[in-house]
């Protein structure tokens, strides 16, 4: 699933491209991607508004209109943007199959919303909404505002595995799969450690090891394992950099040589080195 970086990457592309643009048109082939409202109703509210700014929260994608409301794109798992300067003429008729959605503009250009496995969401949110919508996010973590001691409020507020209580995107938005398992064997903690017990060394490095995985992550235009396409149908660079993420149990650990191990927490593979990140030790200190 696309995390930060991936879904910032489709913004940042998306954002000088839509700008200014009128949705002329819009087409659903598969009835479940538009999460809400009925398609009648969002044909109303889009069609014919002016494209203010392509952003993101979390992992949504919020593309604002003129008329002060915001269509909410949600990858999921196998989501894909793709911007196309005229229409028709230079779409992949091997991936028209997996073609969801259609935003025409009133140049003749589009936007195309593919999704293999058919989990993403497509909905309009009027301007009313988008307050409770933000808040129901956590920090965002590449904001300035997400300092080590912020991160350590938050940790200690909560009584939780650790890895889990990275992911809840309601505690802090956009961290996903890839970068939580990174951030914690970079930081050296076992991801079911409990978060309120996490030492002031520990939150410090995963505070950097977090800020440093997305920044690099961002500057490469996000991690591609396999469906994530930028905005113009480009791959994300950062696969070359992840440490542990993707690889087997037994694999030797890239820093110890001790065998990795995986667990499943929360529904959710998690894989780890047992000699780094141990659970927890009591001579255990972080590494960078």
């Amino acid at each position: 699933m696309p995390e930060l970086p991936e879904v910032e990457t489709v913004c940042r592309t998306l954002d000088p491209l839509l700008r200014g643009k009128t949705i002329s048109a819009f087409w659903l082939g598969w009835h479940r991607t538009l999460e809400r409202p009925t398609l009648d109703l969002f044909n109303t509210a889009v069609v014919g508004a002016t494209i203010e700014s392509v952003s993101r929260r979390a992992k949504l994608i919020l593309i604002t209109l003129s008329n002060c409301g915001a269509v909410t794109i949600h990858l999921r798992m196998t989501g894909e943007l793709l911007f196309r300067p005229t229409s028709d003429a230079d779409r992949n008729a091997e991936r028209e199959p997996y073609l969801r959605a259609v935003f025409s503009f009133s140049d003749g250009s589009e936007l195309l919303f593919y999704d293999t496995r058919k989990f993403g969401k497509i909905a309009y949110r009027a301007p009313n909404e988008l307050a409770a919508l933000d808040a129901g996010y956590g920090s965002e973590p590449l904001d300035p505002a997400f300092t080590s001691e912020r991160l350590a409020s938050i940790l200690r507020a909560h009584r939780r595995q650790t890895k889990p209580l990275l992911l809840d995107q309601s505690v802090i938005a956009g961290l996903g799969n890839i970068y939580v398992d990174e951030a914690l064997f970079r930081s050296r903690i076992h991801p079911l450690q409990l978060s309120s017990e996490i030492d002031d060394a520990h939150i410090r490095a995963l505070h950097a090891a977090i800020v440093e995985i997305l920044s690099t992550a961002l500057a490469l235009h996000g991690t591609t394992l396999r469906d994530y396409r930028s905005g113009l149908g480009e791959p994300g660079q950062n696969q070359s950099r992840l440490l542990v993420y993707g690889l087997k149990p037994g694999t030797p650990c890239p820093v110890c040589g001790s065998p990795l191990e995986r667990l499943v927490i929360g529904q959710r593979g998690s894989i780890f080195c047992p000699n780094c990140q141990p659970f927890p030790g009591p001579n255990d200190t972080p590494r960078r």
